[in-house]
């Protein structure tokens, strides 16, 4: 559900970087220091936890260190993030550079341009303009990755590489041409719909579910003939069903959960998850409300719908889509009052899923911290999951989606 702004003028970009519904052009939550305890009392707690385990038996180990620092690791859905980015300003911070470089990320696909079918092409190439500054301004940090190589050589640098996604086909439309535009202005994944029908398809929200139009069948068509992925994340169960069928290359779906574990709208049945993988597709398993009841999942919810999608999928075909930002959030009156608005705002336009809230935010709790995905692989490990398929998870199956896709 990442969500783009359009930043036109100062006084709506503070309010949406506040809301967090600026993917790309730097995502800003105001942030403590609660993530990680660095404090002497916090590393003495951390000792004695360690020695009362050492007594009651070896605790289990996590990912190993090395091999976390070898490992391609990429956000399929997400937004790199600075807690001290302010309105105005082109260049990272001192902390949110750090924060960036310590957690490891490789590369990050970024929505570009609103979904809806009110977005006009000049609004999308305003906001593609606008992450073209953001990394220019910040090359020691960022690169625009057209190709896998392109990923690889963030890794090699030290850099988070960014892939541009349009998260809505309807900015496309019946003028097919635009595909092969937006190619050229650096965008490597179309995603068909966005919750709401448009003239390719329904979204999840759709209560007809009809399916592709004939015209998404042609979207899906010249998608591919550009040699960019295709996305069918927010799409109706029949638009995924039958956008599937009509693939004849590998695709994804960036950003869901596992419906037969929670029946949300906005998760996919296993029939479907299937389906893509046998098309060598890729699922990137979202760290959002939908994953259960009442829109509050635990990390053990997290890689609950993970394991059964790689039961489902098998492991070459699983991946991570957390649908957030790189940095922490912290939960204080103002985030409140941001997410009260967001909600607000997402609801009177219709596209608010099952599960939204403005008491509901677009988080892992367990994992509210930039250091997010290193979490993430030591409890996988601690779950017993051999490394070969860690990696994969964390970036691998991605990685060897987008060269197959993109090429390089």
């Amino acid at each position: 559900m990442a969500q783009a702004g359009r930043a036109n003028g100062e006084e709506e970009a503070r309010e949406t970087i506040t809301a967090g519904r600026l993917p790309f052009q730097v995502q800003h939550y105001q942030r403590g220091e609660r993530a990680m305890d660095m404090t002497r009392r916090g590393v003495l707690a951390g000792g004695a936890a360690l020695l009362l385990a050492s007594r009651a038996g070896a605790a289990p180990a996590g990912f190993d260190d090395r091999l976390y620092r070898k490992a391609i690791v990429i956000d399929g859905l997400g937004a790199v993030s600075d807690p001290d980015f302010k309105p105005g300003m082109t260049r990272f911070t001192p902390r949110g550079l750090a924060e960036m470089r310590a957690s490891g990320a490789t590369a990050i696909q970024m929505t570009v341009a609103d979904p809806g079918n009110d977005v006009s092409l000049e609004q999308a190439v305003q906001a593609l303009a606008g992450g073209d500054q953001v990394i220019a301004d910040n090359p020691d940090i960022l690169l625009h990755a057209l190709t896998a190589a392109d990923i690889r050589a963030a890794k090699a640098s030290g850099r988070i590489a960014i892939v541009y996604g349009l998260q809505d086909s309807a900015v496309i439309g019946p003028v097919l041409d635009r595909v092969a535009l937006f190619r050229g202005l650096g965008v490597r994944v179309i995603q068909l719909t966005y919750n709401l029908r448009n003239l390719s398809g329904d979204g999840s929200l759709e209560p007809a579910n009809a399916g592709l139009s004939r015209l998404g069948r042609a979207t899906i068509e010249r998608i591919e003939a550009e040699r960019l992925l295709l996305d069918l994340s927010h799409g109706g169960q029949r638009t995924i069903a039958e956008g599937i069928a009509a693939a004849k290359r590998p695709l994804t779906i960036s950003h869901t959960g596992c419906r037969s574990l929670h029946d949300n709208p906005r998760n996919v049945w296993d029939a479907e998850l299937k389906a893509l993988a046998d098309k060598g597709g890729v699922a990137g398993v979202y760290w959002m409300p939908f994953l259960v009841p009442g829109g509050k999942p635990t990390k053990d919810d997290l890689i609950r719908h993970m394991a059964h999608a790689v039961d489902v999928c098998g492991e070459d075909h699983v991946a991570i889509g957390t649908d957030g930002m790189l940095s922490a959030t912290v939960i204080d009156d103002d985030a409140r009052a941001n997410q009260k608005k967001f909600y607000e705002d997402r609801a009177a336009k219709g596209i608010a899923a099952p599960g939204e809230g403005p008491d509901v935010f677009n988080l892992v709790m367990d994992y509210n911290s930039h250091m997010r995905f290193r979490m993430l692989a030591d409890d996988l490990a601690r779950a017993g999951w051999p490394a070969a398929r860690i990696e994969k998870i964390l970036g691998g199956n991605l990685l060897r989606l987008y060269g197959e896709v993109w090429g390089g």
